[in-house]
């Protein structure tokens, strides 16, 4: 049975995090940009939720 070493581990650990921080801003980026579009195609279609 191997065991992993604790270098080994920690920089799977820093890997593992950033990407998910690049996941996040990119899930973020990407729901921003839908809300926004979705707030312009409502301006020509006025519904119960515009002002």
């Amino acid at each position: 049975m191997s065991y992993m070493f604790f270098d080994e581990a920690l920089h799977m650990f820093v890997n593992a995090f950033l990407a998910s921080i690049v996941v996040l801003i990119a899930v973020s980026g990407i729901g921003i940009a839908i809300v926004e579009s979705l707030e312009k195609s409502d301006s020509h279609y006025p519904s119960k939720y515009s002002r």
